[in-house]
């Protein structure tokens, strides 16, 4: 990887498992990019701290930082009953202007290169990256893009790239609040295929990895986002288990395997 890249990571006050999935998220995007690359995890509901305390080692390249404000112009559109975590991706709007910048969740790990993220860094005119998905899930703003499900757990804007631009003309196209997780992605989705569409990471490269159906509960090819990890209790049941228990199952399977991909020696397993 020659072009200059940076990466970034939002995290708030999540499971234990979803620091754990942190850590080696941040160690899987070290082995691909190396200290070239620039990287920070944004920090919201707590200290920067205290979130890197929960995290664990990692580089000491990374930087830490607490979230800022939304741009007025989102502020403006956000529901009363917007769950707690909506719109802290866009805070700040971007980290790396002047760079390729990469936006992984924090539960979203990779230990090799998707094909479509070599595609955004290596094409001669650049353009913008997104996740696939295996489920349609994209808010007030579904019928405003392309049909493919989307997921804006990878995101990838080029050098220059004006996102709040971006996200202000659909705004403006389509005036809706912003009352949901799903409609915060969906947006991401409408703004990111403004003139080029986005180059999308295909589910057999990243799965979205989970033991709900349609997901799977299976790795990709090159990495895993374990959407579902960070919560501490999901109120509901599957097949007459409690949904919780089948994503701490999932995870825990997975987890030797994980940090064997991004090099890294197991650690006992966490409380909580």
């Amino acid at each position: 990887m020659t072009r200059p890249l940076g990466v970034r990571w939002t995290i708030g006050d999540v499971s234990p498992r979803g620091f754990e999935a942190l850590r080696l998220s941040i160690w899987g995007a070290w082995r691909l990019f190396g200290p070239e690359a620039r990287y920070a995890v944004v920090v919201n509901s707590m200290t920067p701290e205290v979130a890197r305390e929960r995290t664990g080692p990692v580089p000491d390249a990374v930087a830490w930082r607490a979230a800022g404000g939304l741009p007025d112009f989102l502020s403006h559109h956000l529901d009363g009953a917007m769950a707690e975590g909506v719109a802290w991706k866009f805070a700040p709007l971007r980290l790396f202007p002047d760079r390729y910048e990469l936006s992984l969740d924090n539960d979203c790990i990779l230990w090799d290169l998707p094909a479509a993220m070599r595609a955004w860094l290596e094409e001669a005119e650049p353009r913008c990256l997104i996740a696939g998905d295996v489920t349609l899930a994209h808010g007030a703003f579904t019928t405003f893009t392309r049909e493919e499900p989307r997921n804006a757990g990878i995101r990838g804007l080029p050098p220059g790239y004006d996102l709040g631009a971006a996200l202000q003309a659909v705004l403006e196209r389509h005036p809706v609040p912003l009352a949901s997780e799903l409609d915060e992605q969906g947006l991401q989705v409408v703004a990111l295929d403004l003139g080029r569409p986005a180059h999308v990471v295909s589910t057999a490269d990243v799965s979205i990895c989970s033991p709900f159906w349609p997901k799977t509960p299976e790795l990709g090819r090159v990495g895993a986002h374990f959407v579902g990890l960070n919560a501490r209790a999901l109120p509901w049941t599957y097949y007459d288990r409690p949904a919780t228990e089948c994503v701490i199952e999932n995870w825990t399977r997975h987890r030797p395997e994980l940090y064997r991909r991004v090099g890294l020696m197991e650690p006992a397993l966490p409380d909580g």
